[in-house]
């Protein structure tokens, strides 16, 4: 009897489990309408470098040596165009060059970041390799005077290259950075100073021989042929794609709509940006119109870009003892004295002034330039970082709108013959120290919202 009663209790418990089991899932899914419950993904683990991971970053660098190197040495072009090939265009006119390749090189980050998420990583850097080799060499055939032959290879095909490498030799490192990812993206970016100081050396011993513009444009892009090739064999991603679901236009309403940290660092980097370029676009002009010795006005840019390849480390390094989530703790401060640098340029009439202003401002800039990536990837949503590619791709085309507009504005505002410089140098100054706050507000709101149990990073 007391073997039917077990039995009894046995075949009652196992029916009432089996009522629990299967009637928990037509509540939940049936009755109330609503989908079967997913986890939660899998937050993705870094390895903090590895082999691999640092021959990416140094495939990164490279690139950025070949492509951004050549923009932060535009204002090479900026005074031998201004000065000798296109002396019958004003400053402006000349600076629509170097800022159109400057806006590509930002714009096209958001179609080559959803690339980049969506598993077309070599699509972006063979093609823009190929672009930009391509159109370095139709420079080197330019001739004098003739200025859209020097708009459309150096402006257009240069910048178009540019734009679809530079994003996503950046945003890979992200495959193998958490911890250490500004650093990592700061060594990558660095990059672009040392490609900044070897381009204008080679420019200016070559540009003033007999077909020296021809040949030294055709000595970088040899260069830059072969370390670009390097650097497509060097980079590989690690993580699987994760294209998203949305179209890039849903993606943007998302970003603009409901993230208001966000939105507050598009807009102060909008404005930082739209002074930023000033110095590198017309420092070798300033110098040579203020008498300084010829030497140091063929070095100008190169010091200045010497300095940065420090302030695109170090500051990194201070960001990463902030954690990945605060690299605007170190870039906020460093871009206020930026902005307060370029007004000071007006006092570097000297050689002793101009050193002195190209190794501060090269320094203190390159912050910006570093951490602005390792910045927009900070407000990342998701656990395995899947969104990063067109965050930061939105940010780049921000600051590719303010690029292409802001130097053209300085050149105009230089009005030559007469060069007023302190009318360019004003401007910069203001919209940058403008932009520093608006990055202050973004960062309050990012600190605020993680404290309320937000996503930001």
């Amino acid at each position: 009897m007391s073997s039917e009663r077990s039995e009894s209790v046995v075949h009652t418990h196992s029916s009432t489990s089996s009522t629990v089991t299967h009637s928990q899932p037509v509540l939940s899914n049936v009755e109330k309408g609503l989908p079967p419950p997913q986890a939660d993904p899998t937050p993705v683990a870094f390895p903090e470098g590895g082999l691999q991971g640092w021959l990416t970053v140094l495939g990164g660098a490279l690139v950025c040596f070949c492509g951004f190197g050549v923009v932060q040495s535009f204002g090479v072009y900026q005074d031998y165009y201004t000065r000798v090939h296109l002396n019958n265009r004003t400053p402006s006119q000349v600076s629509w060059i170097g800022s159109v390749q400057v806006f590509l090189l930002f714009a096209l980050g958001i179609p080559a970041g959803k690339l980049f998420d969506d598993g077309r990583f070599r699509l972006c850097i063979g093609a823009g390799s190929a672009i930009f080799v391509f159109s370095s060499f139709m420079l080197s055939l330019a001739k004098p005077q003739q200025y859209y032959q020097y708009f459309l290879a150096q402006g257009v095909g240069m910048g178009t290259g540019m734009g679809l490498m530079f994003l996503p030799a950046v945003s890979v490192t992200s495959h193998y950075f958490r911890a250490r990812r500004s650093l990592a993206m700061g060594i990558v970016v660095a990059g672009s100073s040392i490609g900044a100081v070897i381009h204008p050396i080679i420019l200016n011993n070559t540009f003033g021989r007999p077909d020296g513009f021809a040949w030294g444009v055709r000595y970088t892009a040899f260069l830059d042929a072969g370390l670009l090739i390097a650097a497509n064999v060097l980079m590989k991603t690690r993580l699987p794609p994760k294209p998203s679901k949305l179209r890039p236009k849903q993606v943007l309403k998302e970003f603009f709509t409901s993230d208001k940290p966000y939105i507050l660092y598009a807009a102060g980097s909008f404005l930082v940006v739209w002074g930023l370029y000033v110095p590198f676009f017309y420092l070798q002009l300033f110098t040579a119109l203020h008498g300084v010795s010829s030497v140091l006005v063929t070095y100008s840019i190169s010091i200045m870009n010497v300095s940065s390849i420090f302030g695109r480390i170090v500051p990194n390094l201070l960001a990463d003892r902030y954690q990945a989530s605060e690299p605007h703790a170190v870039m906020i401060p460093s871009t206020m004295i930026t902005a307060g640098l370029v007004f000071a340029l007006l006092g570097a009439t000297t050689t002793a002034g101009t050193v002195v202003f190209g190794i501060l401002y090269g320094f203190f800039s390159g912050a910006f330039v570093s951490l602005a990536s390792p910045a927009a990837a900070s407000f990342s949503t998701k656990p395995d970082m899947s969104d990063v590619g067109l965050r930061v791709g939105v940010i780049a085309t921000v600051m590719g709108f303010a690029s292409l507009t802001g130097n053209p504005i300085a050149g105009a505002l230089l009005s030559p013959p007469h060069y007023t410089w302190w009318r360019p140098l004003l401007f910069s100054t203001l919209v940058m120290l403008s932009g520093c706050l608006l990055l202050l507000f973004s960062r309050n709101s990012q600190i605020k919202r993680r404290k309320e149990g937000g996503v930001s990073r």
